[in-house]
């Protein structure tokens, strides 16, 4: 049995061995169980004497306590509920030594601990305190130094596949090899990132983290356990969490010791996961530069963007769409951007492995295949955004491209679409730059009090929401426009019957002019309410 592994900031022993193997020690071969033998299992991890009547108040867990039975002397009633108190303290084993002031042990106290798995241990007399408490003491400092020697050993063997270039896998593999289980290295979301370790262990790995997710870290404390099946550790660098390593064995061989050899790893792995974030933000930053220089026209030749966009694993030859996704007003913008930037980076890699995505100051943008629905990509990526923070993003989407060149009018048109798309519809809109109709010229007009002042004199009182009746009449009047004047029709749309819908016509006559006559002042009119239409205008 390998014993268990407590924290070794403690400053304390941390390792220890069974009861059963204390009872294997020279100083202790005519020693006798004569009760619990069920709890031989049970750790050792340090020895004790008991000298004192109230001994329970100086006891400690996975004691051996040691007693001439002096103290018991005179209070005989007391042992039979001595092995319950001991027991219920965590102690491993009591071993008297009889004859000399208790002559034998009740035989209520041996049944009660055969009842518990509680070790009752007759010391021979001839053996003395101090023998036994260095030998026992010897082996477990013995253990203890063996299983730290062990753990420095595998820290070293997997620092060296570090500083050897090696990554996850390599890691896994090292300590899968060491600890002849399977490992698996998975990030915060449960998605394995490397595995090693005998084949059909890997798969069961795989498939009970997908089925359950990663599990619970290991007990530090678990004494008397032979082995477990499943282990995991965190993976923590600079206060963030980044994953969890995880040990699998069928056979549940995963010993307690093991655990100090899965931090080992862990620390090994928050710093090959530190180093890749290095490299992948060096990496994010010249592929946003390039993708950048594209879409603004100063990439060069459309020969020298295919070859750069091919090095990034991007395909920029083949028919592309343009998507802009610009963050809505009210958050928390940093953090928003870089989770929209992973949300974006995660959707476009599951739709289109050869399109390129990039994170700019205030918006994400991918270039991907013209046939893929954009909208789709933006939904994707919306719900990774949601899950994490309470912040939208609106989405545009260019025309087809069909060459490099093309691009930077594309970049445009997408980007219009965001905006143009928010103004219409609000937070999270996905708007389309071809079916942005009559909206894509008035998004042109720069000045936008002139829109207001022509909103004004084209809908005099119906331009504001002072009055609720002018809201009404302001959609009677849109209606009526949809449906070219349509009487019958926009009576039916507004459940309003035909001599209601005819005096509405009346009244807003006398408000606008005659604009059933005039069809100049009737495209004025629905020019004047698509703008009303454009929030934030």
């Amino acid at each position: 049995m390998e014993p268990p592994v407590r924290l070794a900031s403690t400053g304390t022993i941390i390792h220890g061995v069974s009861v059963g193997e204390v009872l294997g020690v020279s100083t202790l071969a005519d020693a006798r169980l004569i009760a619990g033998e069920s709890g031989l299992g049970r750790i050792v991890q340090r020895l004790n004497v008991m000298e004192v009547p109230d001994i329970l108040a100086w006891v400690k867990p996975h004691e051996l306590l040691l007693t001439t039975g002096y103290p018991l002397r005179n209070t005989p009633q007391s042992l039979g509920r001595l092995v319950a108190d001991l027991d219920e303290r965590g102690l491993a084993a009591l071993a008297i030594k009889l004859g000399r002031y208790v002559d034998e042990l009740p035989g209520e106290m041996v049944e009660q601990a055969d009842r518990l798995g509680f070790p009752l241990i007759i010391l021979p007399n001839d053996v003395g305190f101090d023998d036994i408490l260095n030998q026992v003491l010897t082996d477990i400092l013995n253990r203890q130094a063996a299983v730290l020697a062990r753990a420095e050993e595998a820290h070293r063997a997997l620092v060296q596949v570090v500083l050897a270039g090696g990554g996850l896998n390599e890691v896994t593999a090292e300590v899968a090899a060491l600890l002849d289980v399977a490992v698996a290295a998975v990030d915060g979301s449960g998605r394995v990132l490397a595995a090693a370790g005998p084949s059909d262990h890997v798969a069961a790995l795989r498939e009970s983290i997908a089925r359950e997710g990663p599990p619970a870290p290991a007990p530090g404390d678990l004494p008397g356990t032979a082995g477990r099946t499943l282990a995991s550790v965190p993976v923590v660098a600079g206060g963030h969490h980044h994953g969890r390593i995880i040990a699998y064995s069928p056979t549940g061989a995963i010993r307690d010791s093991d655990i100090g050899i899965l931090e080992r790893t862990a620390t090994v792995a928050a710093l090959v996961v530190t180093r890749q974030e290095a490299v992948n933000a060096v990496e994010s930053k010249y592929r946003a530069d390039f993708l950048r220089d594209v879409l603004t026209g100063r990439a060069g030749g459309a020969e020298r963007i295919s070859a750069r966009a091919r090095a990034f694993g991007w395909d920029l030859e083949r028919p592309v769409t343009v998507l802009v996704a610009e963050l809505d007003p009210d958050g928390d913008e940093r953090s928003a951007q870089d989770r929209m930037v992973n949300g974006w980076t995660a959707a476009v890699r599951r739709h289109d492995p050869r399109g390129a995505v990039a994170g700019f100051s205030h918006e994400v943008v991918a270039v991907v295949d013209a046939a893929l629905d954009a909208s789709r990509v933006a939904k994707d990526a919306a719900a990774a955004l949601a899950d994490a923070l309470p912040a939208t993003f609106s989405t545009g989407t260019s025309r087809r491209c069909t060459a490099p060149a093309t691009l930077p009018e594309a970049y445009s048109q997408a980007l219009k679409a965001a905006r143009v798309g928010r103004q219409l519809h609000g937070p999270g809109a996905v708007a389309q730059f071809d079916q942005l109709g009559v909206y894509r010229l008035l998004s042109l007009v720069n000045d936008t009090d002139e829109l207001h002042a022509f909103v004004r004199e084209t809908l005099g009182p119906l331009a504001g929401d002072d009055d609720a009746e002018n809201g009404d009449l302001r959609r009677t009047l849109q209606v009526l426009l949809e449906t070219n004047l349509n009487v019958a029709e926009t009576a039916r749309r507004l459940h309003f019957h035909y001599n209601t819908l005819r005096y509405r016509i009346g009244k807003l006559e006398r408000m606008l002019g005659n604009f059933t006559e005039d069809h100049h002042l009737r495209l004025n009119l629905t020019l004047a309410l698509h703008v009303l239409r454009m929030r934030g205008i």
